[in-house]
């Protein structure tokens, strides 16, 4: 991470990301998941994956295609899942102006006949990222907005949302943050109701830390959690994160050749450890 944003800033839905991804990243418990990733010779990208939850049993599968045509700035991204939704988006970058995004992404579900499309903008120049959105609906179109602006390693961003229909904000939320070498701290109210707050270090090359706290007004719980992870070696890494909840994770990454990637996690419930309601997972991710 660099101290000096004489580039752009991280957009506002990545702020706190390298402690988000401690916390999310290596834990799958819960779940039996299978992801595939291939690529053509003509350049299209596939994505298969499909998971079974351990408690209901239910299967979803996802199938995603992409193919970029560097050459216009295009991207062309289409999705499909068991739930028998499509998904298909148009991106273009940097050609209408340097640092503008321009994405048209729609979806329908064949069997309900429910239909949506949106169309996401940003754009990002030194010290300053905007993105605004509209997504469009029957009763009036909501628009969504953002914007984060980094100088000398400080981050500050604003996310809102208007519902059109109702002439009204649905959404109102403000972060500050400070990222400096392989520390990032980051805090943010979301609708003057929840505040948050993280924190986030490299120690060195082989373990990273991090801290998460979140407060909602009208209450008096306070969610709290620690986390870390730790690689051994360019094959092997090894997490583990605990909650205020008495929630242990623990995750296990392993490399087992170029392309095969196999991940254990268990989620302890330190609370009844007598009485089970423990959950593990299994993650196998091929790629070639």
């Amino acid at each position: 991470m660099l101290t000096d944003y004489k580039m752009a800033p991280p957009s506002y839905a990545d702020l706190g990301k390298a402690a988000r991804d401690l916390f999310s990243k290596g834990y799958n418990y819960g779940f039996f998941k299978l992801e595939a990733k291939t690529k053509t010779d003509s350049g299209v990208e596939f994505t298969t994956s499909g998971s079974s939850s351990s408690d209901t049993g239910k299967v979803i599968g996802n199938l995603e295609t992409k193919y970029k045509w560097s050459d216009y700035g295009l991207t062309f991204t289409e999705k499909w899942n068991t739930d028998n939704v499509l998904n298909t988006e148009v991106t273009i970058e940097d050609q209408i102006a340097q640092g503008l995004k321009l994405a048209f992404d729609t979806s329908f579900a064949p069997q309900t006949g429910k239909k949506s499309g949106k169309i996401k903008t940003g754009y990002k120049q030194d010290y300053v990222n905007i993105g605004a959105d509209v997504d469009f609906d029957f009763a009036g179109p909501t628009i969504h907005g953002a914007a984060v602006l980094g100088y000398s390693g400080w981050l500050a961003g604003y996310q809102m949302s208007f519902d059109t229909s109702k002439s009204s904000l649905s959404k109102s939320n403000f972060a500050v943050g400070y990222t400096s070498g392989d520390f990032t701290l980051h805090t943010s109210i979301n609708d003057g109701q929840e505040f948050a707050g993280s924190i986030y270090q490299r120690v060195n090359s082989q373990l990273e830390t991090a801290v998460n706290l979140s407060w909602t007004s009208g209450t008096n719980a306070t969610r709290f959690a620690l986390g870390a992870k730790y690689t051994i070696d360019s094959n092997t890494s090894f997490s583990a994160k605990v909650n205020n909840s008495s929630q242990i994770g623990l995750g296990y990454t392993q490399k087992l050749r170029d392309g095969v990637k196999l991940t254990l996690s268990a989620l302890i419930e330190g609370k009844s450890i007598n009485q089970g309601g423990h959950k593990v997972g299994l993650g196998l991710d091929l790629e070639a």
